[in-house]
């Protein structure tokens, strides 16, 4: 049926050192003190569940966007987050997305996985990123996978698996190729959601399926997202009938 709408988190998957929790859109993963923020959402949660002291631990070795939902992982104890953060470093994370993109595709040109490979920087002064070319001041490389799940009344549905951490990546990458996220109008998007009860701001991006290997145990943990209660039935269905890939091999220790 999917979520309904609410700025507040849900317990995805927690054990003694992780704490995968169901962002909202519209929440910032972090802000200052006097902002909500998943961040201090969860070091409430931290206090009030076990009565800790002063201020609890949480590590956070990546970050969704304000306007995106979905699975987002924070660490509970400074090991589990430096293993975590390797494991990003070293690509071992299965962070697959689903993205709501504007236009009509050729289901032709999509079949199985794709690769998009892009020269992408932060623009100086602003909030927002682009596409350049290589050896422009600031471009890195951005790597994302993605798959046409289906579309319907000019939207395409789209599994996206991100190989690399740039700001804005996959909103960047698919406005680049003139297929906006939905409601991204920073990035180019000229439709609005058909249902109106959505968070302010909430794009067509959501943190899917997070895979990683257990900081502590190495065993393979895989969480998924239940999709807003606002995106569309037939976008549901899709996913709902999508099964799970695998989580990356480990490269690293031990």
């Amino acid at each position: 049926m999917g979520r309904s709408v609410s700025l507040t988190p849900d317990i995805l998957f927690e054990d003694n050192h992780n704490l995968v929790l169901w962002k909202p859109a519209g929440l910032p993963s972090q802000a200052p003190e006097a902002i909500p923020s998943l961040e201090s959402w969860a070091r409430d949660y931290l206090i009030v569940k076990y009565g800790k002291k002063g201020r609890p631990y949480l590590g956070i070795p990546h970050r969704l966007d304000r306007p995106v939902s979905g699975a987002h992982y924070l660490a509970k104890s400074s090991k589990a987050a430096a293993r975590i953060a390797e494991q990003f470093r070293l690509r071992e994370v299965r962070k697959e997305y689903l993205a709501l993109l504007e236009g009509q595709v050729d289901p032709a040109s999509f079949l199985g996985w794709s690769c998009w490979l892009d020269q992408v920087r932060k623009i100086p002064g602003q909030a927002r990123g682009e596409c350049c070319t290589a050896g422009v001041e600031g471009a890195r490389p951005a790597s994302l996978e993605v798959r046409l799940l289906g579309q319907q009344d000019g939207l395409a549905l789209f599994s996206i698996l991100l190989q690399t951490g740039r700001m804005h990546q996959i909103r960047l990458q698919a406005s680049s190729r003139e297929m906006p996220v939905l409601g991204d109008h920073l990035y180019g998007s000229t439709r609005e959601w058909s249902n109106g009860d959505i968070p302010l701001g909430a794009v067509g991006l959501h943190s899917w399926r997070l895979g990683f290997y257990h900081p502590i145990q190495y065993a393979p943990v895989m969480v998924t997202a239940e999709l807003p209660g606002y995106w569309p039935p037939w976008a549901k269905e899709l996913a709902a009938a999508t099964e799970p890939g695998e989580i990356p091999e480990r490269k690293g220790a031990p």
